[in-house]
C-alpha cells in the first residue's frame, strides 16, 4: 500500500521499525534499508525491480540474504570413510596339512588386528618378503580372536620358502599390515555368488560364513574348483555350510583321477550359474579366473568383487 503523502508512518517488518516517507511503497522501504533482501537469488528468478531509494542506510544490520539450496550439495554422496591400516606382530604357531598340496599356516599375534571377511592383510615373516593373503578360519570353522589363518599351497612347510622368501616354520617372527584389498563382505540385499579357485577357498569361506550367521535369509551359491580332486580340501566347511542351509554348492575339477561322483568336471567358471544384475560376486583365484569371472559379471551387470591370489599361494 502507499503511504498517506502528508505523513509519515512507522510499521515493523521483521521486528525491526520502519518509517514509510511519502511517495514510497512499504516494500520498497524495506528493501533500501536492508530489511529484506531482494529475490535474484531466490529459485533461479531474475533480480526484482529497482527500488527508487538504492542507498541502504548505514544503521541498519546486515541483509538477510535468501537463496535456494544448491541441489548438487543434496544429493552428492559422502565419501566412504578411510579405513583405517593396522600393523601387528607376532609368530608362526602351526603348520599342518590340509591336502595333499594344501597347508594351513596359522600366525598368532599379540594383539588382535581389526578386519573383516574377505579383507586381505600384508604378511612379512622374518628375513622375507611381504606376501598379500586373506585371513580365513579353519576348515571346521575355528580361529581364535588374536590368530590369522591362511591356507596355502604346498606339501609341507618347506614348499612355503619360496612364497616368503625365507624358512617357514613355527615360532618365527611375523609382521602383519591390513586391512587391504577390494574383496571384503558387504552385508546387503542380492543373491550372494561366490566363487573359489584352489586356496582363494580361505576369503571366500570366510565370507559365506559370516553371512550365514549376519544374513541366514540371503541366498548364496558358492562354485568351487581346483584342478586336482584331491586338492577340494574344503569339504568340512562344506558340509557347515549345507548344514546352515546353503544348496546351491557346486564342486569342479580338471582332471578325472579320483574324481567323486559330486565333483563336476571342467573348470569351475564353466559352472557359475546365469548371473543377474542384483547378484554380488565375489571371486578369489588366480589372475585368469579372476578375469573370467569379471567378464560374466560385467555382462550381467552384477557387482564384483576379487580377492586376488599371490603368485604361489
Amino acid at each position: 500500500m502507499r503511504a498517506p503523502s502528508s505523513a509519515r508512518c512507522s510499521l515493523v517488518v521483521n521486528g525491526q521499525p520502519l518509517r514509510v516517507s511519502p511517495g514510497d511503497t512499504s516494500l520498497e522501504t524495506a528493501l533500501a534499508d536492508g530489511v529484506i533482501a531482494p529475490p535474484g537469488g531466490l529459485l533461479g528468478q531474475g533480480a526484482g525491480p529497482a527500488s527508487r531509494r538504492l542507498p541502504a542506510r548505514a544503521r541498519r544490520a546486515e541483509a538477510v540474504t535468501l537463496s535456494a539450496p544448491d541441489p548438487a550439495a543434496t544429493i552428492r554422496p559422502a565419501k566412504a570413510a578411510a579405513r583405517t591400516v593396522a600393523r601387528r606382530t607376532g609368530s608362526i604357531d602351526a603348520i599342518t596339512a590340509l591336502a595333499p598340496r594344501v597347508v594351513q599356516m596359522v600366525a598368532t599375534l599379540e594383539r588382535r588386528l581389526p578386519f573383516e571377511p574377505g579383507d586381505q592383510v600384508i604378511v612379512t615373516l622374518e628375513g622375507g618378503q611381504p606376501v598379500t593373503l586373506a585371513p580365513t578360519l579353519g576348515v571346521e570353522g575355528g580361529a581364535e580372536l588374536n590368530e590369522l589363518v591362511f591356507h596355502l599351497r604346498g606339501e609341507c612347510a618347506e614348499d612355503l620358502t619360496a612364497l616368503f622368501g625365507c624358512p617357514v616354520e613355527p615360532g618365527r617372527a611375523v609382521k602383519v599390515k591390513g586391512p587391504v584389498g577390494n574383496g571384503t563382505y558387504r552385508p546387503g540385499g542380492g543373491r550372494l555368488v561366490l566363487v573359489a579357485a584352489e586356496t582363494g577357498f580361505a576369503g571366500i569361506w570366510a565370507i559365506a560364513r559370516a553371512a550365514r550367521y549376519i544374513e541366514p535369509a540371503r541366498e548364496i551359491c558358492l562354485i568351487v574348483g581346483a584342478r586336482d580332486p584331491l586338492d577340494l580340501y574344503m569339504r568340512p566347511a562344506l558340509e557347515w555350510l549345507r548344514a546352515t542351509g546353503v544348496t546351491r554348492i557346486t564342486l569342479a575339477a580338471d582332471r578325472h583321477r579320483q574324481r567323486g561322483p559330486d565333483v563336476r568336471p571342467g573348470p569351475l567358471t564353466a559352472h557359475i550359474p546365469s548371473l543377474r544384475t542384483t547378484d554380488v560376486v565375489h571371486a578369489s583365484g588366480c589372475p585368469s579366473t579372476l578375469g573370467a569371472v569379471e567378464v560374466l559379471a560385467a555382462a550381467a551387470g552384477a557387482r564384483f568383487y576379487p580377492i586376488p591370489l599371490a603368485p604361489g599361494a
